[in-house]
């Protein structure tokens, strides 16, 4: 079929709008503050053999995961079996899932009775059970520790819900309004996208409309293997740290990874990073690709399409037993340190070979906290806040303060939707003074930010990173600062985290958190003295 260039561009945009609108449905239906304000959730579409079609503009975690997790649907229920009106969920990591918080909905897209497409969507949910409150427990030694573990499973059956699985994910979480709340915002947003799928095929014809879905990825294909032509071939190595995994506080955790770049092929080979991990940061082969993925977009061209053609010459080696391959039952929650880690790892491998499109290191954390108990009228809360720190310099600026970088992409949570939603008092948020790496460019600052419990008590479950492996600088420029978090208990007394822990809090509790600066770039004596000047006059810097 001969397809009008023209018809095919504006096919794309469209494509991309759909995604767009499921994303804000799935954001503004939700109940939870970890999602409607720190934007935690994907909208995704995907053709009938399951390649991603059109992403929105959302987790990259997320995005790649719903890949594994859309062919473990297809295994479980044959697509010749599904109806129009049905709808699948999971979150089973060694199925294709990423950790239990993170359910997948999928809902097939029916055309004068043809599939031909998928409309999907992930959530973090506030709570699966587990440990601890927000199911993200740092001390977690399996993943039966983790919280409620759902397989492949039919929640609607032709537009019907699903009841007795809806009582089995109420009885096993700790706030089940909010997380069906969310749960069915995933659903309306899965409907918008299949509805606009079906008007796209109603305008363009059935067939014309598989046959723009076909060519948009083999065009994102043939643009990112010319952008990898461009690239020097080779092999390029890097390796990087965790601060630890959670239960071995004192022992650092590898992530070491040779990339190949060659005609037609991006290969990564993670050989050299450290085995399964007793504690919660192994990262399942779902989990892994996430942030291969993030990479490989990262040094090609902003300008394709995001679709499943971009990734069809990705290759993988992954020991088995290693935490980017763990074995059932290893735990499993605390994966988005590794696949951080992860892109940083394989972006820094790459430096060597583009040192002018890889700027120093990032934070290269997203402090996970988790706070949950009961408020004093005796209602149940969990609220979960993600905080990031400062990007790296590059060659031609500064880097950003307090932004998310690689392979998330969430928002930090707002002081008034946190003191709405929990006992909590929200005391400071500010720029960490000094955090950012010295160079030429300046490393993006981290974040200071101070909460006071008000009830009687709760549990906090505290992940964090670059404790005590600061980001790097390049070309010269100074790493930036690391990251620091002290408990203030109510008579003074403080207690230092290292990187991660679970607790509890009592009334008065306060917990204090900086997180760590990007690398600078160039040598820090170039950097022009007036820009040192209103660096001090903004507070970024001291005098």
């Amino acid at each position: 079929m001969s397809l009008d260039p023209i018809t095919l561009e504006v096919s794309r945009h469209k494509l991309d709008g759909i995604a767009d609108e499921m994303q804000q449905t799935l954001l503004r239906a939700s109940f939870s503050p970890i999602v409607k304000e720190g934007l935690d959730a994907s909208a995704a579409l995907f053709t009938a053999e399951g390649e991603t079609l059109a992403q929105a503009c959302a987790i990259p975690i997320h995005l790649a995961t719903l890949v594994p997790v859309l062919q473990a649907m297809k295994r479980y229920f044959p697509p010749e079996k599904m109806r129009d009106g049905d709808a699948y969920l999971m979150n089973e990591p060694y199925l294709g899932g990423t950790h239990l918080p993170d359910i997948a909905l999928v809902m097939p897209v029916f055309h004068h009775g043809r599939l031909i497409a998928y409309s999907a969507a992930m959530t973090h949910h506030q709570d699966m059970g587990g440990l601890s409150p927000g199911s993200v427990p740092t001390n977690a030694t399996e993943i039966f520790q983790e919280g409620l573990r759902l397989p492949p499973l039919k929640y609607l059956d032709a537009g019907v819900e699903n009841e007795t699985l809806v009582a089995i994910l109420r009885q096993n979480v700790r706030i089940p309004d909010t997380v069906m709340g969310d749960l069915r915002a995933q659903l309306s947003c899965c409907l918008v996208g299949a509805r606009r799928v079906r008007e796209v095929a109603d305008g363009l014809g059935q067939n014309q409309a598989l046959a723009i879905f076909d060519e948009l990825l083999q065009r994102s294909e043939r643009q990112t293997l010319a952008a990898l032509d461009d690239l020097p071939a080779g092999t390029y190595r890097h390796a990087d740290h965790l601060d630890n995994d959670g239960i071995d506080l004192e022992t650092p955790v590898r992530i070491e990874v040779a990339v190949t770049v060659a005609p037609g092929r991006f290969h990564c080979d993670f050989t050299g990073s450290s085995p399964q991990t007793r504690g919660p940061f192994n990262a399942v082969r779902s989990s892994v690709l996430a942030g291969v993925y993030f990479a490989l977009r990262a040094i090609t061209d902003p300008g394709i399409m995001n679709n499943g053609g971009c990734y069809r010459m990705v290759t993988l080696e992954l020991p088995e037993g290693s935490i980017v391959n763990p074995r059932a039952p290893g735990p499993v929650n605390a994966r988005t340190a590794t696949i951080k880690r992860i892109a940083g790892t394989i972006l820094g491998a790459l430096r060597a070979a583009i040192p002018d499109r890889v700027p120093a290191d990032p934070a290269g954390e997203l402090l996970a906290l988790a706070f949950g108990g009961m408020d004093d009228a005796g209602r149940p809360y969990v609220t979960g806040e993600l905080v990031t720190g400062g990007s790296g310099a590059s060659m031609l600026l500064d880097g950003v303060d307090v932004i998310e970088t690689d392979a998330t992409n969430c928002m930090n949570l707002p002081a008034e939707a946190m003191e709405m939603e929990t006992p909590f008092r929200v005391h400071r948020v500010a720029l960490r003074e000094g955090s950012g790496g010295a160079g030429l460019h300046r490393g993006g600052l981290g974040l200071v930010k101070e909460y006071e419990l008000l009830a009687a008590e709760c549990v906090l479950t505290h992940r964090g990173e670059r404790h005590y492996f600061a980001p790097q600088g390049t070309a010269g420029g100074a790493p930036g600062a690391m990251a620091e978090s002290v408990l203030i208990r109510a008579d003074g007394t403080r207690e230092s985290i290292p990187s991660k822990r679970v607790t509890r809090m009592n009334r008065g509790d306060r917990i204090l958190i900086g997180t760590a600066g990007g690398g600078g770039w160039g040598p820090p004596a170039s950097r022009d003295a007036t820009r040192v000047a209103e660096d001090i006059a903004d507070g970024k810097v001291s005098a």
